[in-house]
C-alpha cells in the first residue's frame, strides 16, 4: 500500500502561505488586547464646543490600567460590527443591486458598448474614471461609499482584459488620490481646520497643486500597470488567477458573445444613473451618508428588476444571492473596527498620541513638520478614522506648532497627508479591507501593487510639507 507523500515545493508553498485578512486582523486585535495589560493607560481631558469634542493640550494624565478581558476581546468584535453597520449593509446591498443589474443584462450590454469604443484608448478611460472619482473623493462626497462601485470596476476590468487589481485601482485609488490630498472635504479637513482655529477650507491654492500631483502620479502608475499586464513575462501580480472573487463580473469577456444593448437596458441604467446622481446631490446639499446610499441601492435594485421584467420573487432571490457574494467583504469592516474599540476600551489611544507629541518637542520647524507628518501616518494605523484622528491629534499639535515656529496650516496638512499616504495600505482600514474582499485581492498582493505608489505619495507630501514651512503657509 502506497502512502501519500508531499513534495518539497508543496511543503514550501504551505509554509509561505499568508494568513487570511480575517486572521491578520484577529492577530492585530489580539496584540492590542495584550498591550492593554502592559502599556500605561492614560487620557486627556476633553472639552466640547458645539458638536465637536476635542482633547485639551497639556492635560494628559495617567489613569488606572484598563485591561481588556478575554470576554471584552471577543465582544469588541461584535461592537466593531455594530459600529460599522451602516457600511456593512451598504456593501451587502451593493452586491444585491449589482446581481440584479447583471441579471437584466443592462451592465454587460453597457460595458461591452463602452469598451468597444475605448478599447484602444485605455489611458483616456483611466483619466476620465480616475479623475471623476478623485473629484468625488477630494470633496468628501464619495469616501466609504466607494466600496459600492468596486464590483463595476471588476466587470470593466474583465472587458478591458485587465486583472482585478487594475479594475479596483481605477476606482478606489482614483477616489483616494483625491481624498488623501483633500481640498474641500468637511471631514477630516474642515473639522481639522475648525479645531486648529483656521478658516474652513483655507489654503486651497497649495492644496490644489498637491491634489493634482497625487492624481497625476496615480493615473500614470495605474496606466503603467495595465501596460505590464500585456507583458507575458511580467503579467499580473495575481498570477494566473486574475479574478479571485467569485460571483463578480460573470464569465470572462472572451468566453461569451457580445450582448445587445437595448432600449430597456438604457432605461434601466438611466434610472440607476439618476439615482446615484440624486445621492451625490443629497451628499453635497443634504448631508446624506452611507445610510442614505444603502437606501438608494435598494431603490435601484427594485426599479431595475421591475424595468428588466423580473418577477417580485426573482428580484428578492437575486438580491439575496448578490448580498451573499459580498458577506466576506462586508463583515471585514467590523473586524477592522474592533481594533479601535479595543484600544479605546483599554485607554491606550491617548497614551500613544501623547508619546508621539512628546517626541516632537525641540525640533526645528522643518524637522518638526516632517515629524508631525510621520507621526500622523503611524497613528493612523491605530486610528483609521480621519475625523477620529483629528479630534485627538490636532488639539495637541496646534499649540505645539506655535511653539516650534510652524504655521497651523502646515500642521493640519501634515496630519492630512500623513494619514492619507497610508490609507491605502492600512490593514486596520475597514474600507480597504472591504475593497480587497469584494474584489478577491489578497492583502499581500495588494501591498506589492500599492506600496510603490504609497512611497511616491509620501515623497510628494514630504516635498510640499517642506515647501509649506519655507513659505510660512498661512491661513489664506
Amino acid at each position: 500500500m502506497k502512502t501519500a507523500t508531499v513534495s518539497a515545493p508543496e511543503k514550501q508553498k504551505r509554509k509561505l502561505q499568508m494568513p487570511d485578512a480575517y486572521v491578520l486582523l484577529f492577530m492585530i486585535a489580539l496584540i492590542c488586547t495584550i498591550a492593554t495589560y502592559f502599556v500605561p493607560a492614560g487620557e486627556f481631558d476633553r472639552k466640547t464646543s458645539g458638536e465637536i469634542t476635542t482633547a485639551v493640550p497639556g492635560s494628559y494624565h495617567r489613569i488606572d490600567q484598563s485591561p481588556v478581558s478575554p470576554v471584552g476581546f471577543f465582544t469588541a468584535i461584535q461592537e466593531g460590527m455594530v459600529g460599522s453597520s451602516s457600511i456593512i449593509f451598504l456593501i451587502l446591498f451593493t452586491g444585491g443591486t449589482i446581481a440584479i443589474l447583471e441579471k437584466t443584462g443592462a451592465i454587460n450590454g453597457m460595458i461591452h458598448n463602452v469598451i468597444s469604443r475605448l478599447q484602444t484608448k485605455q489611458l483616456l478611460f483611466i483619466c476620465i474614471v480616475g479623475g471623476l472619482f478623485s473629484v468625488l473623493g477630494t470633496t468628501g462626497i464619495v469616501v466609504n461609499s466607494v466600496i459600492g462601485f468596486i464590483p463595476i470596476g471588476i466587470i470593466v476590468a474583465r472587458s478591458l482584459k485587465w486583472d482585478a487589481v487594475a479594475g479596483a485601482a481605477v476606482i478606489y485609488i482614483g477616489c483616494y488620490a483625491g481624498f488623501n490630498a483633500t481640498i474641500l472635504s468637511p471631514s477630516p479637513l474642515g473639522l481639522s481646520q475648525t479645531i486648529a482655529e483656521l478658516p474652513i477650507f483655507s489654503g486651497i491654492g497649495l492644496r490644489v497643486i498637491i491634489y493634482l500631483c497625487f492624481l497625476l502620479s496615480s493615473i500614470v502608475y495605474i496606466y503603467l500597470y495595465t501596460k505590464r499586464l500585456k507583458n507575458k513575462e511580467k503579467g499580473s501580480l495575481l498570477g494566473d488567477e486574475w479574478f479571485p472573487a467569485k460571483g463578480l463580473g460573470g464569465a470572462d469577456a472572451e468566453s461569451v458573445d457580445k450582448p445587445e444593448f437595448t432600449g430597456r437596458h438604457k432605461l434601466i441604467l438611466a434610472v440607476c444613473g439618476l439615482s446615484l446622481g440624486g445621492f451625490l446631490y443629497g451628499a453635497l446639499q443634504l448631508g446624506w451618508t452611507d445610510k442614505e446610499m444603502a437606501g438608494v441601492f435598494i431603490f435601484m435594485a427594485i426599479a431595475a428588476g421591475l424595468l428588466g421584467g423580473l418577477a417580485a420573487n426573482d428580484i428578492a432571490k437575486t438580491f439575496i444571492v448578490g448580498c451573499q457574494s459580498l458577506v466576506y467583504g462586508a463583515l471585514i469592516v467590523g473586524m477592522a473596527r474592533c481594533i479601535s474599540v479595543i484600544l479605546e476600551n483599554g485607554k491606550l489611544l491617548d497614551t500613544v498620541v501623547n508619546g508621539l507629541a512628546s517626541m516632537l518637542t525641540g525640533f526645528s520647524p522643518i524637522a518638526g513638520a516632517i515629524g508631525m507628518y510621520i507621526a500622523s501616518a503611524l497613528l493612523h494605523f491605530l486610528i483609521s478614522s480621519g475625523s477620529g484622528e483629528a479630534v485627538v491629534f490636532i488639539p495637541i499639535l496646534a499649540p505645539l506648532a506655535d511653539l516650534m515656529g510652524i504655521t497651523r496650516q502646515v500642521a493640519v496638512e501634515a496630519v492630512m497627508l500623513g494619514e492619507g499616504v497610508v490609507n491605502c495600505v492600512n490593514p486596520t482600514s475597514g474600507v480597504l479591507m472591504a475593497v480587497l474582499a469584494a474584489s478577491g485581492i489578497p492583502y499581500v498582493k495588494w501591498l506589492r501593487f500599492m506600496v510603490p505608489l504609497a512611497l511616491i505619495w509620501f515623497v510628494i507630501g514630504l516635498v510640499f510639507i517642506c515647501i509649506g514651512v519655507m513659505i510660512n503657509w498661512g491661513p489664506y
